[in-house]
């Protein structure tokens, strides 16, 4: 193997070897805790514009399964791991780590000390990060200013596509993308929905228009606050239908109701998440892919309650809006590799669109 380098922002050097695709990459660098689940998390669009670096020490130990992909490709600009799976054991496997990567054109780093750069990214928070061949002497100025930037629009639909449910259609649902994962689909037409998947720009009339039971704000990359057509076109829509919204869609929810969001130090990443639910008291494992929050404590309690919090830093993990006929959650109910904990959260949605009350 070549080696090659990994320059953090703060000007801490690591030396590696290459592996995935060669050449040079810059991104935000974010840690992710998961122990299974890689696949799911290199295809994931939530990472669109970031370097990926995994904590767990061996990764690709079970392939590359095409069917497990949440969307088309991977959306990372830039892997870390320290070891990765030269010979996976799995049945289903159809590539390594690394043949992945290749066709990917992905970027990638092993070999390094995983556990050092992640208590960096704790202690300093998150910061940007360049893979290069070339030993960096100093830090480029273009790292200093690398930002994530219009990320939903690279990874929504450009059209809008019809997803038929699974047996009995019970529900129309209106999915809007702004880096949908295929589970989320999976697990509303698991539900018996019939799912209209619109592009992360699409008006809100010609959502009403389509007249649907309910609508679906889905997960995806970037700082939510950046959105602000998105958030003008969810306004529009607040009281109008049932609405749910996982992640990112949380977030924007949230900001077209009059809250605000802030960055978090180094975000959650990861299957083992903590919640709790504020009215049962019962704890939760969830999934999380996030570097955002939602301040709570900038909306009006009125319109919306505070349902569930993180244990670890007491961040805002849930809220409900019930004169709107809406909820929405931080965390990934639909988690695929992840804990099913949360599913019965879709229950709510059916329930809403049947007519029910939060």
């Amino acid at each position: 193997m070549n080696k090659v380098y990994i320059i953090l922002e703060n000007g801490r050097v690591f030396e590696g070897e290459s592996f995935g695709a060669a050449g040079e990459t810059m991104g935000e660098l974010v840690f992710t805790t998961g122990v299974v689940g890689y696949v799911e998390t290199l295809t994931d669009p939530s990472y669109a514009g970031q370097i990926i670096m995994h904590t767990f020490p061996e990764m690709g130990n079970y392939g590359i399964i095409h069917d497990d992909y949440e969307s088309w490709k991977c959306h990372a600009r830039g892997v870390v791991v320290r070891n990765w799976c030269h010979d996976p054991s799995n049945f289903r496997c159809e590539q390594t780590m690394d043949e992945f990567l290749k066709a990917q054109g992905v970027v990638g780093i092993c070999g390094v000390d995983t556990r050092e750069i992640t208590q960096i990214i704790r202690e300093t928070g998150v910061m940007n990060a360049k893979i290069t061949p070339v030993k960096p002497e100093g830090v480029p100025d273009e790292l200093r200013t690398y930002k994530v930037k219009s990320v939903v629009a690279e990874t929504s639909t450009k059209s809008p596509y019809v997803v038929a449910a699974e047996g009995e259609e019970k529900h129309s649902v209106a999915l809007l993308d702004y880096g949908a994962k295929r589970n989320i689909i999976r697990e509303l037409t698991g539900w018996g929905c019939k799912v209209t998947v619109f592009p992360y720009n699409t008006p809100a009339e010609t959502i009403l228009a389509a007249n649907p039971d309910g609508i679906m704000l889905s997960n995806g990359a970037g700082d939510p606050s950046e959105n602000v057509g998105c958030i003008a076109e969810i306004k529009k829509l607040l009281g109008k239908k049932p609405i749910f919204g996982i992640c990112l869609g949380h977030q924007l929810l949230a900001l077209a109701a009059g809250g605000k969001t802030e960055k978090l130090r180094y975000g959650h990443r990861g299957g083992n998440q903590p919640v709790r639910d504020l009215k049962t008291g019962r704890v939760y494992i969830t999934s999380q892919n996030h570097g955002y929050a939602v301040v709570s404590e900038s909306l009006d309690k009125s319109v919306a309650q505070l349902s569930y919090v993180n244990i670890n830093d007491n961040t805002c993990e849930g809220l409900d809006y019930p004169s709107l006929h809406a909820y929405s959650m931080q965390f990934h109910p639909e988690a695929h590799s992840g804990p099913r904990d949360m599913r019965f959260s879709f229950q709510r949605f059916m329930d809403l669109m049947d007519g029910g009350e939060l």
